[in-house]
């Protein structure tokens, strides 16, 4: 046996790591966990080969399957190594990542750069206002220095030449899709359009507010919601009976 953690968070925004600490950190007290980080060189093309290739590298070393974990790009990172290696991956927990799993952020900003005629530093207001309602100047600025450094440094599969789209997604894990009912960007369509994948005891579950970034706004309550569905998917495992498709809102 080896002394690996039991969960992995993968995250391929180093800039916006902020918005997960909350919840990796609840999450760390409770389970043993990693954050695995890929982080962007402006000289490198960006590829989510090379970092599927990367993950597959840190998890050889790992002799049990673990619970995947991610946000947005992370959360598609998660995904589409689930659905490779599904041997790897205990259960899969998707927060902000929509049926059609491209959908984020930063297509939303190179969308706005098409449409609208103006500065970088005027969409990235924009795009903030967008992200996390009105905030305070110096709030605001920090905020849009974040998403300065995230387009950047991050993996990304769009840029201002070509927006990326991906089919739906299987994965043969046990997964939980968390968002919230007032993200604009993964909104409740995309959300929901999980429901055509679900296996027996996976689950959708839609918070009602917290935006793009709810885990940061209210980590308790998607603390609450993992650890729920990762007991009931243990007890449903040691029991050996067959659970029936599930999905919430709360």
């Amino acid at each position: 046996m080896s002394n690996f953690a039991n969960v992995l968070w993968l995250n391929t925004s180093p800039s916006l790591r902020h918005f997960d600490q909350k919840l990796v950190n609840q999450l760390s007290e409770t389970m043993g966990l990693a954050y695995w980080e890929y982080r962007q060189s402006l000289d490198e093309p960006s590829c989510l080969e090379t970092a599927l290739t990367l993950v597959h590298d840190y998890l050889k070393s790992n002799d049990q399957p673990i619970h995947l974990i991610g946000h947005s790009t992370g959360g598609l990172l998660a995904l589409m190594y689930a659905n490779r290696h599904p041997e790897r991956v205990k259960s899969l927990t998707l927060l902000s990542v929509g049926v059609h799993p491209t959908v984020d952020w930063k297509a939303h900003y190179y969308v706005q750069l098409q449409l609208l005629p103006c500065s970088r530093q005027v969409l990235l207001k924009h795009t903030v206002e967008t992200l996390f309602g009105y905030q305070k100047p110096t709030t605001q600025h920090r905020l849009m220095l974040m998403l300065d450094r995230d387009l950047k440094e991050s993996l990304s599969v769009h840029s201002v030449l070509k927006r990326m789209s991906l089919s739906p997604i299987p994965v043969s894990v046990p997964l939980m899709v968390c968002g919230s009912e007032d993200d604009v960007i993964v909104d409740s369509q995309e959300l929901q359009g999980w429901r055509s994948l679900l296996k027996p005891g996976d689950r959708v579950v839609q918070v009602p507010q917290g935006g793009h970034f709810f885990h940061h706004f209210y980590p308790q309550l998607v603390y609450d919601k993992i650890l729920n569905f990762w007991s009931e998917m243990e007890w449903f495992s040691s029991q050996g009976e067959v659970r029936t498709p599930l999905s919430t809102r709360s």
